[in-house]
Order: C-alpha cells, then structure tokens, then sequence
C-alpha cells in the first residue's frame, strides 16, 4: 500500500481552513491545502492609492474598478444575495454556478470558490460567543477561552473600552484600539450617551465596533488608512482576510498549496485517508492521500463532500442567521458631509439583549453609506431615475443602514439534500428548503420593533425594513452538528472527529447545533485552531 502523500490534507481556504492551517503548519505537521483558488487579479491591482472622495474627483479610469469593465458591479436583478458585492469581490461568486450547482425556492445562499472563501468579502466583525452560547452550540467554553486569545494575537481586533465590550469580546485581552468612525457614528454615539439609562432598561447597548481591522501596525501589516476603499481594496492587509494567512505560508517547506482542485468525496482505506477531487478547469480526475483529512470547505461544501462520501446520509440540517436590514434617515446629518477619513466598514454596533431572554440577544450593525455609490440607491428609490439621483444626492450623508442579525436553531424544516445530475460537473446538485415556524417569526417582529424603537432614540429614523430572503445573512453552519460518541454519520464529536471515521476532522461551522447572532468568523476562526490541535494530538 502507498504511503500518504502528507500528514494532513485540508479542504478550503476561508477563515476556518487558514487558522487551522496556520496551527498544523507552525506544529511541523505536512499539509497539502486543496482549493480551487479563485483570485481577482483584474480590479484589485487597478485601485491606486487615494482615498474614496480623491479618486472620485481626479481618476479618469475609476470606471473600472467601481462598476467593472463590463458593469459587472452594476446589480440589476431585485434585492438578493449578494447584491451589493463590487467588482473586486465578485471574485467570490466565480465558478460556483458551474463547480457547485445548487437549486431552491426557499433558500439563496451566498457560496464561494475563491482564495480565502467568503473571507473574502468578510466585514471583519468580531464577536466572541459567551460561555452559555457555547454550550447551546455544543462546544467547550474553557477551549474557546484560549482559541480566541490566540485568534485575537494572530489577526488583530480593535474595540473600544464602551458598554458593547462585555457583550461582545469581554474575555479577549491584547487588543488594539478602536476604530476610527466618521462624524455620523460620533452623533450616533452622543446620542447614545444622553439617552443611555433608558436604553439599557430596555436592554439596548451600543459602542464601537469591534473588528479585524489594525489601528496600529502588526508584523507586516500596516494599519488602517481610513481612506474609505475597504471595498474595493485591502491596501497593506490593514483588513485581516484568509488570503493574508496562506500567502505566508506557502514561504513554509512543510505546505503545499494545490489550487485548481474542487474535492468530491474521500474514503479510508487502512491507516489513511484518500480524496478524490476534479481539476476545476481541465476536469481531469485526481486522487490525493493524508493521515488525515479536515474539512473546511464551508457548512454547505462540507456537507456536500459528506454526503458524497456517506451515500446512506440523505440530508443535513442548516443553520442562517435571519436577517433584515433597516435603511434610516439620521438627521443630524442632513446638508453635512461625511468625514472624508473613514472606514467603509461598520461605523456603530447595537446590541438588543431580551431582558426576559438575556442570552437570546440581536445584533445591529450600522454603517453609513458613501463608497458603494449613488446607483444602488437610486435603484432602490420610489421615483424615477432622474429625480431619485437628484434627491439622493443631498440626503446620501444622512443615510444609516442598520443590518439586523437574529438567533438560528435547527428545526425540520431547514435542510438541503443531494439530487443526482449527470449534466453538471460534480454529478449532482445541492437542493435546499427553508422556512421559519410561525413562533420564529413572531419572535423575529418582535425584536425589531425595539430595536427600530431603538434606533428612532438615536435620531436614525427607520425608512423601510427590507428582507433579502432565507440564506443573505451569509452565515451558515450546523450541517454536521456536534453529538457524543457512538452516534451515526452525519454529525461530528466534540473534538472535530466525523462520527463513522477514523481520520476526517471537521474544522468549520459545520459542527454547531445553533447559530447565535454575533457573527460567526472569530468563532471560525478559533473552532479551527482548535480541531488542528485536536488532530496533531493524533498524529
């Protein structure tokens, strides 16, 4: 019998496969990372240095970056998914039609190909999930304790000292100061502090944002230059995304890096773990062997390897945060202009926490609205196309878009399935329902009430409240949820170990039994670094 190839193979480069990575390589482990890599090395490169409102005024081929040589950032389709992904980004979307076909009326995800996975469109929220909210997820509070400091080392969170902290990222030390927000979030925030006791009754906190993004330089990494390009560039990796990892360690000896591959299935034979897998543009079959195997491809391409590799297993759970988002009219701001140094990212965070419910709490994140430009307002608005530029264009200042994040549990009626398909390049499909229970949704209304209540106290007075549909949140987990020994496949133990193997690890979302409503990628992140050091304690 052959010998392995490495000690360890891992499937996918998003946030969870780079700090497992990371952990595996820095131990001496051999890892091979099989992806298929997508990478924009069209718009990116474009970007040159300014700030957004510079750019505006002076490049004469800004065109390109900011709607796309084909205005392929241009979003003509109703509200989805997706929607407001820029040229650079939509590097995240490539292939996925052709290499992973999927089909539902009920669900809309948002899956990626691409070099560093959905990390690389992440908003760089950090969130630490509290010991209790571990539990419900079916995971170890004293082993996050320590994954998350570690986590925090490697990528750098800024948070302010404020009332968000303890709900947010309270255990976490070594941080780097806040971010800086724009004179919209300070007006935000003044109000908050004048309005503060009664807000708290009613379990409303609010601060600064806590996030990946470096005020202060790290390693090679400089810090954030505020010039309001976030989505359009990630000048001097003041952002932390998964490429930054892997562009690291392919320096290392001990990692191989193996693009163009897109794994199917795996199966043990004897001592080792054997992969098979497609090249994504030639099609030419592979087959690749390790010690061991962890799965990092994303609660959806995850579960899908599984149920290739498990044909018994004839679905999956899954898990999305509901969400909504809430565009406001913020008066102070009328006829002002935004700082021109700012962060395109998340100005404000809001957290509802339930006083009858404290641990089932909402998440509210605040931006303002400059960098994505006028059209995907103007889109959006009740008159004609003229009149709405026009009109927009005074009021954009004052606009505030307030994404809402709510709890996820697993019930019958959210799970996704393999459909044979000869016709598409993996033979199959992903075909997927989910729906909320009549409670679910009630509870959902509920909340927003106050917290729309909430932002009205804050001088940001709600417009619309718009649903992008089942699967926008962009956090998905739960597929192989974490269940104690002896149980069948299809769900994982609490080490990462996938019931019914021997020598397959799952290292992302796929293992949680329920999905809070922080953001879920420093949790990743730290669930990653944790499997890996389950699996070199085996090697």
């Amino acid at each position: 019998m052959p010998q392995p190839q490495w000690d360890v193979l891992l499937v996918g480069s998003g946030p969870s496969g780079a700090q497992a990575a990371e952990t595996l390589v820095g131990s001496g482990a051999s890892v091979a990372l099989l992806d298929v890599g997508s990478r924009d090395t069209t718009y990116e490169p474009l970007v040159p240095e300014g700030d957004f409102t510079s750019l505006r005024e002076s490049d004469p081929r800004q065109h390109r970056y900011f709607l796309g040589d084909h205005f392929e950032g241009i979003p003509w389709d109703s509200v989805r998914t997706g929607a407001q992904l820029t040229p650079s980004r939509k590097v995240i979307q490539r292939h996925v039609e052709h290499l992973a076909p999927w089909r539902s009326e009920s669900f809309f995800p948002l899956r990626s190909l691409a070099y560093g996975g959905l990390g690389v469109g992440w908003g760089a929220g950090c969130y630490a999930y509290s010991p209790d909210e571990l539990k419900s997820i079916g995971l170890c509070p004293d082993e996050f304790r320590d994954a998350y400091q570690v986590i925090s080392d490697r990528i750098g969170i800024s948070v302010g000292e404020d009332d968000l902290r303890e709900h947010v990222l309270e255990a976490i030390e070594n941080t780097q100061p806040a971010v800086g927000i724009d004179n919209s979030g300070e007006r935000i925030l003044n109000a908050y502090a004048r309005k503060r006791e009664a807000l708290n009754r009613d379990g409303i906190y609010v601060g600064r944002p806590s996030a990946a993004i470096l005020t202060q330089n790290l390693g090679n990494r400089k810090k954030t230059a505020y010039d309001d390009m976030d989505f359009y560039a990630n000048r001097g990796g003041s952002v932390y995304r998964p490429d930054l990892t892997f562009d690291a360690l392919q320096e290392e000896k001990n990692f191989s890096y193996l693009p163009s591959t897109l794994v199917l299935a795996f199966r043990e034979c004897g001592g080792h773990v054997e992969v098979d897998a497609r090249n994504s543009e030639s099609g030419e079959r592979q087959t690749f062997s390790a010690r061991r195997l962890v799965l990092a491809a994303g609660a959806l391409g995850t579960g899908a390897i599984v149920m290739r590799s498990f044909p018994a297993i004839q679905r999956l759970p899954i898990l999305c945060n509901p969400y909504t988002y809430v565009p406001c009219l913020h008066l102070p701001m009328l006829g002002k202009p935004l700082s021109r140094e700012k962060t395109s990212l998340v100005q404000v965070m809001m957290v509802y926490r339930p006083p009858h419910a404290p641990e089932d709490l909402v998440t509210v994140s605040l931006y303002t609205y400059r960098s994505l430009l006028l059209y995907r307002l103007v889109r959006e608005a009740p008159v004609n196309f003229a009149d709405g530029r026009r009109l927009l264009h005074f009021l954009q200042s004052a606009f505030v878009v307030a994404g809402v994040h709510h709890r996820d549990v697993s019930t019958e009626n959210k799970f996704f399935r393999l459909e044979p398909d000869p016709s598409t390049f993996t033979g199959d499909r992903l075909v997927a329902e989910y729906a909320l229970t009549d409670g679910e949704q009630r509870r959902i209304h509920q909340r927003e009430k106050v917290v729309r209540r909430a932002l009205r106290a804050l001088r940001a007075y709600p417009i619309k409240r718009v649903d992008p549909g089942p699967g926008s949140s962009i956090h998905y987990a739960g597929t192989l949820p974490v269940e104690e020994d002896g149980v069948a496949a299809g769900t994982t133990m609490p080490s990462g170990k996938l019931h019914g193997s021997e020598f397959v690890y799952v290292a992302d979302g796929s293992c949680f039994r329920a999905l809070p409503a922080k953001g879920i990628t420093l949790t990743l992140m730290a669930n990653g670094h944790r499997v890996a050091g389950n699996v070199l304690a085996t090697l």
